[in-house]
């Protein structure tokens, strides 16, 4: 259902909870510890099996690890890096550094040399821990030009073994004088930005920061944090604010969190665990879409999985308008048992909620999981607003928005249409960048989104487009490149795409093919041992990826509809420099290193 009531231009929501004045996030543990020293704070992967740390037993380990922080010297306010997959290891020493009164700076596991050069020696950073001799040599490539950090500690070295160790002369009373230098205003993390364009900025995030945003989220969402047995398994990276944020509110609310690395594990993971809701970016849920379609179809039920993926998506719209007629409760009831509870069973059995960030998730998307019975609560934020200003929510939802403000955070939209943002949740600056600073925060504390959207009358927000992405014909004519490559990329066989078209006569793309997908097409199609540069010119192929182009073009006018297409032998990956670590497509890259293919649609 896309809305078209009445717009407005601002809207904001009180505060779900008072958020303390003082103290830090470090407190939240000790907290936890204090009120059920026995609950399955986290859980570790032990083959097949997932063995639970308790509330004590994590707070036990900070501390440790801490004091082994103080005793290498490490002064309080000081900064250390951290770069790591996402895993356990990462989540008990970012409390570490924390505790002992330090700031912590995450790297991308997957950053160069160049980039991990950058982040440590613009932040001043003092030391690092690194998860592998993998890392560890990449970081050796530039130590000699990071002269602040003189310490490194690798993970699978014992590095943690060591440090409690050497902790052991520090007494309590000096690890909890360091606890004590923190407040809300304290400098929590300096997060630096994917970089799409240009290097990347160290965000200023302090432990306010974070203490509203989780507590505004957490009592916000009820349902999903506080409900008795919440558990999730977190995959996506704690380098990123969202990913980060996740963590932090499991911690507050008491949630049992398990850490996946691994994304191409995700299903086997979430079948073991079993959590009651999922974090992810769109891409997570286009492919668990896109990989029961192909199953479906290799099974020769393609027909039967389309009309239960229909039945799924009309319940779901039905229940934002008066609700399911007869007929329709026994479709979905007998696509329920069919297919409906098989996808679930597939998360994990326990599955209801799944929140969504870091790109918009197509309202087709949004309610076909919610027919299902996995409700997806899309939000939007950046990493300068300590991930959500505004999310969907159990009690306020609505399919294709990203939702109305975080409780006691405000948005509004600029007469250019870009969107605004407020509230406590807003970064303090950019390390280092006071020019860059001035240029993101009004005077009297609005932030610029660079993004372009609208309100609606009951305050849900709307993305409608990037500022700088916007693409501007030779004729003159605003194109939002999102709303046409998220459509395009809900089609099982593309993996990535980019629209392109600025300064040009027409609106095209480029299309990448999904290598996953790929070879259960070939085979469907008996084309044969061949691989997708073979087949980019191939008419069957063609044909596939103008349906999704078709598709895509049913969401815009006939001025912004893609008019030419073509298919690019390589998908664009974050290992092949085109993706961000949280999965955005660097534009300026693939321009770069498709201009041939781009003059080609125009020639």
């Amino acid at each position: 259902m896309i809305y078209r009531g009445v717009m407005r231009t601002d809207f904001s929501l009180p505060e779900a909870v008072a958020v303390p004045t003082t103290g830090s996030v470090v407190d939240h543990i000790i907290e936890n510890a204090a009120k059920d020293p026995s609950n399955a704070a986290f859980a570790l992967p032990r083959g097949d099996a997932w063995v639970d740390v308790s509330a004590q037993e994590f707070l036990d380990q900070v501390r440790a690890i801490a004091k082994g922080i103080i005793a290498n010297g490490v002064g309080a306010g000081e900064r250390i890096g951290v770069m790591s997959r996402t895993c356990y290891e990462w989540t008990l020493v970012d409390f570490a550094i924390w505790y002992a009164g330090c700031v912590s700076v995450p790297v991308y596991e997957t950053s160069s040399a160049e980039q991990i050069q950058w982040m440590l020696s613009d932040s001043g950073a003092v030391a690092v821990f690194l998860e592998s001799a993998k890392n560890r040599r990449t970081y050796d490539e530039v130590a000699d030009q990071i002269p602040t950090c003189t310490r490194a500690w690798v993970f699978e070295d014992d590095a943690l073994d060591e440090l409690v160790r050497e902790g052991a002369s520090v007494s309590d009373d000096d690890l909890e004088a360091r606890r004590a230098t923190l407040s809300p205003d304290s400098l929590a993390t300096i997060i630096y930005t994917s970089g799409t364009t240009g290097r990347p900025k160290g965000c200023m995030l302090t432990h306010g920061n974070f203490m509203f945003e989780i507590d505004q989220v957490v009592w916000g969402l009820p349902d999903v944090f506080l409900e008795k047995g919440s558990s999730t398994l977190l995959f996506l990276p704690i380098a990123h604010v969202f990913g980060r944020v996740i963590q932090l509110g499991c911690v507050r609310a008491g949630v049992r969190m398990g850490h996946s690395a691994d994304i191409k594990q995700l299903l086997p993971g979430l079948a073991s665990f079993q959590p009651t809701f999922l974090l992810a970016v769109p891409r997570v849920f286009e492919k668990v879409y896109n990989s029961a379609q192909q199953k479906a179809n290799a099974a020769g039920k393609g027909h039967i999985f389309e009309t239960a993926a229909t039945v799924a998506i009309e319940y779901s719209e039905s229940l934002d308008t008066g609700g399911p007629g007869l007929m329709l409760k026994v479709k979905h009831a007998l696509f329920d048992k069919l297919v409906y509870g098989k996808l679930r069973q597939a998360m994990g059995g326990n599955m209801r909620w799944a929140v969504s960030g870091g790109a918009p998730l197509g309202t087709r998307l949004g309610h076909f999981f919610r027919g299902i019975g996995v409700t997806i609560l899309e939000g939007y934020g950046l990493t300068e607003t300590t991930a959500a200003s505004t999310v969907n929510r159990p009690t306020a939802l609505r399919v294709g928005t990203v939702g109305q403000p975080v409780p006691g955070a405000s948005v509004r939209i600029a007469d250019d249409g870009e969107i605004m943002l407020a509230g406590r949740q807003i970064f303090s600056g950019y390390w280092n960048n006071p020019t860059a600073t001035a240029e993101s925060i009004e005077p009297d504390g609005w932030f610029h989104s660079g993004d372009i959207g609208e309100i609606d009358d009951d305050g849900f927000l709307r993305i409608t487009g990037r500022k700088k992405e916007l693409l501007v014909t030779a004729a003159g004519k605003n194109v939002a490149p999102a709303v046409l490559e998220d459509r395009l990329r809900a089609n099982w066989l593309v993996s990535q795409c980019m629209v392109v078209g600025d300064a040009k006569p027409f609106i095209a793309a480029l299309v990448t093919i999904d290598p996953e997908s790929f070879p259960a097409w070939v085979a469907q199609n008996n084309k044969g041992n061949v691989t997708v540069a073979d087949m980019v010119n191939d008419p069957d192929l063609i044909a596939v990826v103008q349906s999704a182009v078709d598709e895509a073009n049913k969401a815009v006018s006939h001025a912004e509809a893609i008019k030419k297409f073509a298919i690019v032998p390589v998908d664009w990956t974050e290992e092949g420099g085109q993706l961000t670590p949280s999965l955005k497509l660097k534009r300026s890259v693939v321009m770069s290193e498709f201009a041939d293919d781009v003059e080609r649609l125009y020639a």
